[in-house]
């Protein structure tokens, strides 16, 4: 997987890194993104999904299945992509 959240779809920016003469040069805004593993109870299995700090908000305010439905129909995922731990 690429540096791209799961749930909110967000990816790395690209910008410029600004020297004190005023000079730039290209650099990337990564996401926060870290691999957490979640219960999901529809399925009952745990899975492990890449995701930001807010993608990990909306799922604490939301629910993951209603998180996941929304990211899949987004696009952001699909459900192959979820890797199921066990």
């Amino acid at each position: 997987m690429s540096k791209i959240c799961q749930i909110t779809g967000k990816k790395a920016m690209i910008g410029n890194n600004v020297s004190h003469s005023k000079r730039r040069t290209k650099r990337t805004f990564d996401a926060n993104l870290f691999t957490k593993k979640f219960y999901y109870v529809e399925q009952d299995c745990w899975i492990s999904l890449k995701i930001s700090a807010a993608g990990l908000r909306l799922i604490n305010k939301l629910g993951l299945d209603a998180a996941l439905n929304s990211a899949v129909n987004n696009g952001y995922c699909a459900w192959k992509d979820i890797k199921v731990i066990g």
